[in-house]
């Protein structure tokens, strides 16, 4: 293992898990959020919702269409404080089980939605248990020179990041 990191920050009874496993080139993602399953669901599933949380500051998320289907996908960019499109990624959906897992490949594009391979194929669980929803991301590279270029380009801390975002934002979404 390259890297783990396991917390609940004070006051804060919310796992967080972050671990980088070299050997199968995947890295494995656990976060609690106090939220019922179905609105964490959508906060994944929904681009008006996504567009609010899945960028670090200071940037946002800009979905350009969204089609969450099984062959569906999201094309989007990360917009700067400016307003000045930057990252481009077209996410492709490869399987949907309602309220329990997707999956899809992502890759970073061009303005044009013309994909830059290889990619990353991520897999997303969801469970709830005393209204915590835990969601375990795991992100397969099938190069592990693309994964360690994804660790030092700042994906743990922008991940993290993102992940903070939407905890913070499910308690305006609940009332």
């Amino acid at each position: 293992m390259l890297n783990e990191e396991q917390s609940r920050p004070a006051g804060n009874n919310l796992l967080f898990d972050f671990t980088v496993d070299k050997s199968t080139k995947t890295v494995l993602v656990q976060k609690e959020f106090n939220a019922e399953l179905s609105l964490v669901w959508d906060a994944f599933t929904k681009a008006e919702m996504l567009d609010k949380w899945w960028a670090p500051k200071p940037f946002t998320s800009k979905t350009i269409f969204m089609d969450f289907k099984p062959g569906g996908r999201r094309f989007y960019a990360m917009v700067s404080a400016e307003g000045i499109e930057l990252n481009y990624s077209v996410q492709t959906y490869k399987a949907i089980s309602p309220k329990t897992n997707f999956k899809f490949v992502s890759m970073f594009a061009d303005k044009d939605e013309n994909p830059f391979p290889p990619g990353s194929d991520w897999d997303l669980n969801f469970t709830e248990e005393n209204k915590i929803t835990t969601v375990r991301i795991s992100i397969y590279n099938e190069s592990l020179e693309r994964m360690e270029k994804m660790i030092e380009m700042g994906f743990k801390e922008g991940f993290t990041m993102t992940l903070n975002e939407l905890e913070n934002l499910l308690p305006t979404l609940t009332k």
